[in-house]
Protein backbone atom coordinates (compact mmCIF):
# COMPACT_ATOMS: atom_id res chain seq x y z
CA UNK A 1 0.00 0.00 0.00
CA UNK A 2 1.48 3.31 -1.12
CA UNK A 3 1.77 6.09 1.38
CA UNK A 4 0.25 9.42 0.50
CA UNK A 5 2.88 11.95 -0.41
CA UNK A 6 2.39 15.28 1.36
CA UNK A 7 2.62 18.24 -0.98
CA UNK A 8 5.81 20.25 -0.60
CA UNK A 9 4.05 23.53 -1.06
CA UNK A 10 0.78 24.82 0.32
CA UNK A 11 -1.97 26.28 -1.89
CA UNK A 12 -1.30 29.98 -2.55
CA UNK A 13 -4.43 31.10 -0.69
CA UNK A 14 -3.39 29.12 2.41
CA UNK A 15 0.14 30.50 2.33
CA UNK A 16 -1.22 34.02 1.87
CA UNK A 17 -3.46 33.68 4.94
CA UNK A 18 -0.57 32.33 7.02
CA UNK A 19 1.59 35.29 6.06
CA UNK A 20 -1.24 37.68 6.95
CA UNK A 21 -1.81 35.92 10.28
CA UNK A 22 1.90 36.16 11.15
CA UNK A 23 2.03 39.83 10.17
CA UNK A 24 -1.06 40.63 12.23
CA UNK A 25 0.37 38.94 15.32
CA UNK A 26 3.66 40.82 14.98
CA UNK A 27 2.06 44.19 14.23
CA UNK A 28 -0.07 43.88 17.36
CA UNK A 29 2.82 42.68 19.51
CA UNK A 30 5.62 45.05 18.52
CA UNK A 31 3.99 47.71 16.37
CA UNK A 32 3.81 48.28 12.64
CA UNK A 33 6.84 50.55 12.48
CA UNK A 34 9.16 48.09 14.21
CA UNK A 35 8.03 45.07 12.20
CA UNK A 36 9.96 44.36 9.01
CA UNK A 37 9.23 42.02 6.12
CA UNK A 38 12.05 39.83 7.46
CA UNK A 39 10.17 39.54 10.76
CA UNK A 40 6.98 38.59 8.93
CA UNK A 41 8.79 35.96 6.86
CA UNK A 42 10.31 34.44 9.99
CA UNK A 43 6.96 34.50 11.79
CA UNK A 44 5.25 32.73 8.90
CA UNK A 45 8.17 30.30 8.49
CA UNK A 46 8.71 31.23 4.85
CA UNK A 47 11.45 32.86 2.81
CA UNK A 48 11.40 36.63 2.45
CA UNK A 49 10.87 36.17 -1.28
CA UNK A 50 7.67 34.22 -0.57
CA UNK A 51 6.24 37.21 1.26
CA UNK A 52 7.02 39.43 -1.73
CA UNK A 53 5.46 36.84 -4.02
CA UNK A 54 2.11 37.58 -2.34
CA UNK A 55 2.59 41.22 -1.29
CA UNK A 56 4.65 43.84 -3.11
CA UNK A 57 5.33 45.78 0.11
CA UNK A 58 4.51 46.03 3.80
CA UNK A 59 1.90 48.65 2.95
CA UNK A 60 0.19 46.25 0.57
CA UNK A 61 0.17 43.63 3.31
CA UNK A 62 -1.39 46.13 5.70
CA UNK A 63 -4.03 47.01 3.11
CA UNK A 64 -4.89 43.32 2.73
CA UNK A 65 -5.26 42.98 6.49
CA UNK A 66 -7.58 45.99 6.51
CA UNK A 67 -9.70 44.46 3.75
CA UNK A 68 -9.89 41.16 5.63
CA UNK A 69 -10.96 42.95 8.81
CA UNK A 70 -13.73 44.80 6.94
CA UNK A 71 -14.90 41.59 5.26
CA UNK A 72 -15.17 39.79 8.61
CA UNK A 73 -16.97 42.77 10.14
CA UNK A 74 -19.47 42.78 7.28
CA UNK A 75 -19.99 39.00 7.47
CA UNK A 76 -20.73 39.33 11.20
CA UNK A 77 -23.35 42.03 10.54
CA UNK A 78 -24.93 40.09 7.66
CA UNK A 79 -25.28 36.97 9.79
CA UNK A 80 -26.96 38.91 12.61
CA UNK A 81 -29.47 40.50 10.24
CA UNK A 82 -30.11 37.22 8.39
CA UNK A 83 -31.22 35.66 11.68
CA UNK A 84 -34.23 38.02 11.73
CA UNK A 85 -37.48 37.31 9.92
CA UNK A 86 -38.07 38.97 6.55
CA UNK A 87 -40.47 41.60 7.88
CA UNK A 88 -38.80 42.22 11.25
CA UNK A 89 -37.39 45.61 10.34
CA UNK A 90 -36.97 46.78 13.97
CA UNK A 91 -35.07 43.55 14.61
CA UNK A 92 -32.87 44.04 11.56
CA UNK A 93 -31.94 47.60 12.47
CA UNK A 94 -31.29 46.64 16.09
CA UNK A 95 -29.19 43.69 14.90
CA UNK A 96 -27.14 46.02 12.72
CA UNK A 97 -26.38 48.29 15.68
CA UNK A 98 -25.50 45.42 18.01
CA UNK A 99 -23.39 43.49 15.49
CA UNK A 100 -21.61 46.55 14.15
CA UNK A 101 -20.70 47.96 17.56
CA UNK A 102 -20.09 44.54 19.11
CA UNK A 103 -17.55 43.49 16.50
CA UNK A 104 -15.79 46.83 16.83
CA UNK A 105 -15.64 46.52 20.63
CA UNK A 106 -14.24 43.00 20.37
CA UNK A 107 -11.60 44.04 17.82
CA UNK A 108 -10.81 47.62 18.79
CA UNK A 109 -7.05 47.12 19.27
CA UNK A 110 -6.74 45.37 15.90
CA UNK A 111 -8.89 48.04 14.26
CA UNK A 112 -6.78 50.87 15.67
CA UNK A 113 -3.56 49.17 14.59
CA UNK A 114 -4.80 48.68 11.04
CA UNK A 115 -6.59 51.96 10.48
CA UNK A 116 -4.87 54.45 12.79
CA UNK A 117 -1.36 53.30 13.66
CA UNK A 118 -0.58 51.84 10.25
CA UNK A 119 -1.90 54.73 8.19
CA UNK A 120 -3.52 58.09 8.64
CA UNK A 121 -7.33 58.03 8.31
CA UNK A 122 -8.52 59.58 5.04
CA UNK A 123 -11.80 60.91 3.76
CA UNK A 124 -11.68 58.17 1.13
CA UNK A 125 -12.27 55.68 3.95
CA UNK A 126 -15.83 56.96 4.29
CA UNK A 127 -16.45 56.58 0.57
CA UNK A 128 -14.91 53.12 0.17
CA UNK A 129 -16.59 51.54 3.18
CA UNK A 130 -18.39 48.20 2.81
CA UNK A 131 -20.14 48.61 6.19
CA UNK A 132 -21.65 51.94 5.16
CA UNK A 133 -22.60 50.52 1.76
CA UNK A 134 -24.40 47.60 3.41
CA UNK A 135 -26.27 49.86 5.84
CA UNK A 136 -27.30 52.11 2.95
CA UNK A 137 -28.78 49.06 1.18
CA UNK A 138 -30.62 48.03 4.37
CA UNK A 139 -32.09 51.52 4.78
CA UNK A 140 -33.21 51.57 1.14
CA UNK A 141 -34.82 48.14 1.51
CA UNK A 142 -36.70 49.21 4.63
CA UNK A 143 -37.85 52.38 2.88
CA UNK A 144 -39.09 50.37 -0.12
CA UNK A 145 -41.00 48.07 2.25
CA UNK A 146 -42.60 51.13 3.93
CA UNK A 147 -41.01 50.09 7.23
CA UNK A 148 -39.54 53.57 7.65
CA UNK A 149 -39.09 56.78 5.73
CA UNK A 150 -35.50 57.76 4.92
CA UNK A 151 -35.10 60.50 2.34
CA UNK A 152 -31.35 60.09 1.86
CA UNK A 153 -30.15 56.57 2.66
CA UNK A 154 -26.50 57.34 1.95
CA UNK A 155 -26.44 60.38 4.21
CA UNK A 156 -28.20 58.44 6.97
CA UNK A 157 -25.89 55.42 6.65
CA UNK A 158 -22.76 57.57 6.89
CA UNK A 159 -24.23 59.49 9.83
CA UNK A 160 -25.14 56.32 11.77
CA UNK A 161 -21.86 54.54 11.07
CA UNK A 162 -19.77 57.58 11.94
CA UNK A 163 -21.83 58.16 15.07
CA UNK A 164 -21.43 54.55 16.19
CA UNK A 165 -17.69 54.80 15.61
CA UNK A 166 -17.38 58.00 17.61
CA UNK A 167 -19.55 56.81 20.49
CA UNK A 168 -17.61 53.57 20.90
CA UNK A 169 -14.26 55.38 20.66
CA UNK A 170 -15.31 57.95 23.25
CA UNK A 171 -16.58 55.29 25.67
CA UNK A 172 -13.44 53.19 25.22
CA UNK A 173 -11.04 56.08 25.74
CA UNK A 174 -12.93 57.44 28.75
CA UNK A 175 -13.87 54.25 30.55
CA UNK A 176 -11.81 51.33 29.18
CA UNK A 177 -14.35 49.01 30.83
CA UNK A 178 -17.48 49.67 28.80
CA UNK A 179 -21.01 48.80 29.95
CA UNK A 180 -21.59 46.95 26.69
CA UNK A 181 -25.32 46.25 26.90
CA UNK A 182 -26.05 49.83 27.98
CA UNK A 183 -23.99 51.25 25.13
CA UNK A 184 -25.64 49.02 22.51
CA UNK A 185 -29.09 49.82 23.89
CA UNK A 186 -28.39 53.53 23.41
CA UNK A 187 -27.12 52.96 19.87
CA UNK A 188 -30.24 50.99 18.98
CA UNK A 189 -32.47 53.77 20.28
CA UNK A 190 -30.56 56.33 18.22
CA UNK A 191 -31.00 54.16 15.11
CA UNK A 192 -34.74 53.90 15.70
CA UNK A 193 -35.17 57.63 16.22
CA UNK A 194 -33.14 58.35 13.10
CA UNK A 195 -35.59 56.42 10.91
CA UNK A 196 -38.56 58.03 12.66
CA UNK A 197 -39.55 55.31 15.09
CA UNK A 198 -40.32 55.77 18.81
CA UNK A 199 -37.34 53.88 20.19
CA UNK A 200 -39.04 52.76 23.42
CA UNK A 201 -41.98 51.18 21.60
CA UNK A 202 -39.80 49.21 19.20
CA UNK A 203 -37.34 47.99 21.82
CA UNK A 204 -40.14 47.05 24.23
CA UNK A 205 -41.92 45.13 21.46
CA UNK A 206 -38.75 43.23 20.59
CA UNK A 207 -38.11 42.35 24.23
CA UNK A 208 -41.70 41.19 24.68
CA UNK A 209 -41.44 39.04 21.57
CA UNK A 210 -38.24 37.47 22.83
CA UNK A 211 -39.92 36.74 26.18
CA UNK A 212 -42.88 35.06 24.48
CA UNK A 213 -40.57 32.89 22.37
CA UNK A 214 -38.77 31.86 25.55
CA UNK A 215 -42.08 31.03 27.23
CA UNK A 216 -41.87 33.97 29.60
CA UNK A 217 -44.53 36.60 30.25
CA UNK A 218 -43.96 39.81 28.33
CA UNK A 219 -45.94 42.99 28.04
CA UNK A 220 -44.81 45.62 25.51
CA UNK A 221 -46.75 48.32 27.36
CA UNK A 222 -45.64 47.37 30.84
CA UNK A 223 -45.17 50.41 33.04
CA UNK A 224 -46.85 52.81 30.59
CA UNK A 225 -50.12 54.67 30.93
Amino acid sequence: MKQKVRPRTKPPEVRREEIMDAAQRLFLKQGVGLTTVDHVASGADVAKGTVYLHFASKQELLAALGERFAAKHLAHIRAAIAAKSEQDWPGKLAAWAEACAGFYLDSIELHDMLFHEARSPTRQGLVDNVITDHLEALLKAGHAAAAWSVDDARFTAVWLFSGMHGIVDDAYLREKRIARSHLIDKLQRICFRTVGWPSDDNLDSREAGASRRAGKPGNPTSGKR
